[in-house]
């Protein structure tokens, strides 16, 4: 079991590689690239081609446990949801990565950033953006705009970016995404649904130190992790975690 099983509903470690040119969208390349994913991980068997143009191979999501990859006009991603152990998810995306310039026929000179992300699904049926707004914002110089009498907060999702280097080529993101409404707030219904949290370290690839993006993605998961663990999940994840349970 991952290590914030205990933290919220759903966790996954997923990465996006973003390409400067668009990448290859024939039938046989496409099937070619998810046939050879598939021999790793012969559970991934639902493949769709999505209304957007976007082709995606999954597992079954039943089990709450699944992997998916897609591939976009410019854009691969792959994601590992509740994986056993954050290393699982590690020799997925490895693989991919590895895997991935062979089929698609790209290289470094086209590659524009990789980001890895950790995501922390919490679900709770209310008002999203006043639970993250108490859980964020207490003892703050912000609580007394938020506890105004007679107020409802209908927007609260903070977002902020780090560079984690000199050059700015290394940096991180830290954003929150609810999913409440201004109908569900006058009229009290919520249907019960996540509150992300995405925690991503984004490697620009242009003068990029390291020689493979199997390489990049080792370094940028270790930071992930190590800023998750000391930062995200006691000063975000743990107070939204906490101020939920004291709702329900």
């Amino acid at each position: 079991m991952h290590p914030y099983a205990s933290l919220c509903d759903d966790f996954g470690v997923y990465i996006y590689l973003n390409t400067k040119m668009e990448l290859p969208t024939g039938r046989e390349t496409v099937l070619h690239f998810f046939e050879a994913l598939q021999k790793f991980y012969p559970r991934m068997t639902d493949f769709d081609r999505r209304e957007s143009g976007e082709y995606a191979l999954e597992e079954e999501r039943d089990s709450g446990s699944y992997r998916w990859a897609s591939l976009e006009a410019k854009r691969l991603s792959s994601g590992f949801v509740n994986p056993p152990t954050v290393e699982d998810a590690d020799t997925q995306h490895t693989r991919v990565l590895e895997i991935a310039p062979y089929h698609l026929g790209f290289n470094g000179l086209d590659v524009e950033a990789i980001d890895t992300l950790f995501v922390f699904d919490l679900a709770y049926a209310g008002n999203h953006d006043e639970v993250v707004a108490e859980a964020l914002c207490s003892s703050s110089p912000l609580e007394g705009l938020v506890q105004l009498p007679g107020s409802k907060v209908i927007n609260f999702e903070p977002t902020m970016m780090l560079a984690l280097d000199e050059q700015c080529r290394l940096q991180a993101r830290l954003s929150i995404e609810t999913r409440s409404n201004v109908y569900q707030v006058r009229t009290g219904q919520f249907p019960e649904v996540p509150i992300s949290v995405y925690f991503t370290v984004r490697q620009y690839w242009g003068r990029s130190p390291f020689k493979t993006f199997a390489d990049s993605y080792e370094n940028q998961r270790r930071i992930c992790q190590e800023l998750v663990d000391s930062h995200v999940i006691p000063n975000v994840v743990r107070p939204l975690q906490q101020t939920i349970a004291a709702k329900q």
